[in-house]
């Protein structure tokens, strides 16, 4: 019965056996095609400039297809022209206009204008649409036409198509159709869109698919700006990282993770994101702070990186004072939460109740230390935790605010639907930082919510709980949510991993003994090949030929670390994306790409700048660290896809049984 429903509703799509026997041979064609491009990149903190010079790129694989389709035929100049307008077609064909217009530009458009031996901006449109389309037609060779045309705009789909799959004409008549199809393009002035269209078409198609292995958020001052371009990208998803988390909790109503959103960003002059991406209105912040903390130098609260931001328009002073008040909100709320969960045992991370007020000294381990800073007018010593009722008025308008931003709403249900805690797929295991560890190498166990559980039954019910935090309903819900605080800095939490995050004691001891924070048994345990293929079983994978991939920990290449560990079972693919963390790594991030012929590990040099790439056709150099490539080249039908389209036609093949038995009516 259970059967017969399912052909019942299946009917509805495909009224009759023709419409099967046509899907079904379709079906079939497109298993036996070359693997789609899988992009890997992880923490990128906020880069927006250098993510979205990446998308257009498809990291170094646009320039790959320009070298093969080209070779030496061409100049490296022309070259980089050919590249610029495919990664920035607008910005590119304007700056071409006011070149030909005479405007003074910059030097190398001219060079490239003149080593093309383009005189005449009509035949610079002929030789670079004839250009764009032989790199699309390269891009676009292992995909189905009836792939390609649904990504092509509606009124130029007929166009493009003709000029990108072969007529069935002779050579000589084929030509003659090609260049009547350009010239008729110069004729109608549509060169422009065509061009466009085509470049977002290679785009699309160079990256199948994009994995995104955590922390969108954090420094940079673009993360709302990735997330609007994610939103025009195909094929991706996210595993969640722990400052994607402590975002996520932010936007969904947690007041201490708020706090501690707002505390991150003004410590490092990132406040970008908050007003101008998501409109979040600080204004009460700073008219609260000058209140309180007016007379208070707030020296230990300087602004990191402050000089080095032009766009900030407040005084270092008002931007330490802001740094200060919500830091001692988010330390009494951070202790209001853990006290309403013992479970946690963290309450060595609620910390304002033992402080000597008087004496401006704190016990932690037995072991006194004087406070670095002991002016602290808004803390009661006798309920320490107990906002006042001006702090409380401020939280309640910042969460006001960030509940009616549109855009951090929008972004928030994206990282939902998009997002998980982990990933299997096509025998990859994403998952950002960890899996929790024994030292002897077995899975922690460890309560989420009233269950203990380890190893993947610790991710599913953690990425349960992430959740129920934005859908759940009443104490669930609160509970769930309460938990995106243990995510951001709990010790067996898959995000964190430490065994206590030492925010306070840096701020406010000078002791750097009592600063640190000790990794779990993952992160050493993680290099040993054995441990991998462990996890990789507990995950449902083939131990021989699963692989790991992990963001979280960036990989410091200029202390000779290799992003490749395990003997190639796990790629820790950290590499400094975000430019605060390019000193530690001496490098610009990494992507790993697998396509239909394997793997390749690229590194990559940082991005200089979008004018330069759209002036002079500058890109991120990137190197290949590794390639894996088998001789058998990997289709369709070999990945997870694949095993989808073929449940796909073995239902087909009983609808078809059933339309020609009569056991189901045709229309």
């Amino acid at each position: 019965m259970k059967d017969e429903r399912y052909l019942r509703l299946l009917s509805e799509k495909f009224p009759n056996a023709q419409r099967v026997i046509t899907e079904l041979i379709n079906l079939r064609a497109i298993l036996s095609l070359p693997k789609g491009t899988e992009h890997f990149v992880s923490d990128l903190h906020g880069e927006s400039m250098a993510f979205i010079h990446m998308i257009k790129n498809a990291s170094g694989v646009v320039r790959r297809k320009v070298d093969e389709v080209y070779g030496y035929s061409i100049s490296e100049e022309e070259k980089r022209a050919i590249c610029a307008l495919i990664y920035y077609p607008d910005e590119r064909l304007e700056l071409v206009k006011r070149f030909y217009a005479g405007e003074e530009v910059d030097g190398l458009l001219k060079i490239n204008s003149q080593l093309s031996n383009l005189p005449t901006l009509d035949e610079w449109y002929r030789r670079r649409l004839h250009q764009v389309v032989e790199i699309a037609r390269a891009v676009t060779i292992k995909y189905s036409r009836s792939k390609v045309h649904k990504l092509l705009p509606p009124d130029y789909a007929y166009i493009i198509g003709e000029l990108l799959h072969e007529s069935n004409l002779e050579q000589k008549d084929r030509n003659t159709y090609y260049h009547a199809i350009i010239e008729a393009i110069m004729e109608t002035g549509c060169a422009d869109q065509l061009l466009i269209a085509i470049s977002y078409l290679i785009h699309s198609l160079t990256i199948d698919t994009l994995h995104i292995v955590g922390d969108i958020f954090d420094r940079g001052p673009g993360a709302s700006k990735i997330l609007d371009v994610l939103s025009t990208v195909r094929d991706y998803d996210v595993q969640w990282g722990n400052h994607d988390i402590e975002w996520m909790g932010a936007m969904a109503g947690n007041q201490a993770l708020m706090a501690t959103v707002l505390r991150v960003s003004i410590r490092y002059a990132n406040i970008e994101t908050l007003e101008e991406g998501y409109g979040i209105n600080l204004l009460p912040l700073a008219n609260f702070a000058m209140t309180v903390y007016g007379d208070d130098p707030c020296t230990l609260w300087q602004t990191k990186d402050f000089d080095n931001n032009p766009r900030l328009t407040r005084s270092a002073q008002l931007m330490a004072k802001m740094h200060k008040a919500i830091s001692i909100i988010q330390f009494k709320l951070e202790g209001k939460t853990v006290q309403r969960h013992p479970e946690w045992h963290m309450d060595h991370r609620a910390l304002l109740d033992k402080i000597d007020y008087a004496k401006g000294t704190i016990t932690l381990n037995g072991q006194t230390y004087a406070l670095l800073d002991t002016y602290l007018p808004t803390i009661d010593p006798k309920n320490p935790y107990a906002l006042s009722t001006e702090e409380a008025d401020l939280m309640s308008q910042l969460a006001r605010s960030f509940r009616k931003s549109e855009k951090m709403q929008r972004h928030l249900r994206m990282l939902y639907e998009h997002g998980a805690l982990y990933l299997v797929r096509n025998g990859f295991l994403l998952y950002h930082a960890a899996i929790p560890l024994n030292a002897d190498g077995s899975f922690t166990e460890a309560e989420v919510c009233g269950e203990r559980v380890s190893g993947k039954a610790l991710m599913d019910r953690t990425d349960k709980i992430v959740r129920m935090a934005y859908y759940g309903e009443g104490k669930q819900k609160q509970d769930a949510l309460d938990y995106m605080l243990y995510l951001w800095e709990g010790e067996f939490s898959p995000l964190y991993n430490k065994d206590k995050m030492t925010t306070f004691e840096r701020y406010f001891i000078a002791d750097k003994a009592i600063q640190e924070e000790k990794k779990g048994a993952y992160f050493t345990l993680a290099d040993d090949e054995q441990v991998c293929a462990r996890i990789l079983e507990e995950f449902g994978l083939d131990a021989a030929t699963g692989r790991i991939v992990n963001g979280h920990v960036p990989v410091r290449t200029i202390k000779g670390e290799t992003p490749i560990r395990a003997n190639g079972k796990r790629f820790v693919i950290d590499g400094g994306f975000s430019k605060p963390y390019q000193e530690k790594t001496g490098i610009a991030g990494y992507t790993l790409i697998y396509n239909s012929h394997g793997i390749q590990l690229v590194e990559h040099d940082s991005f200089e700048s979008r004018e330069q790439a759209v002036i002079s056709g500058s890109d991120i150099h990137s190197r290949n660290l590794l390639q894996d490539f088998s001789g058998k080249r990997m289709r369709i039908c070999d990945t997870d896809k694949g095993k989808e389209l073929l449940e796909q036609i073995a239902s087909l093949e009983q609808l078809l049984q059933a339309y020609r038995n009569g056991s189901l009516r045709e229309r």
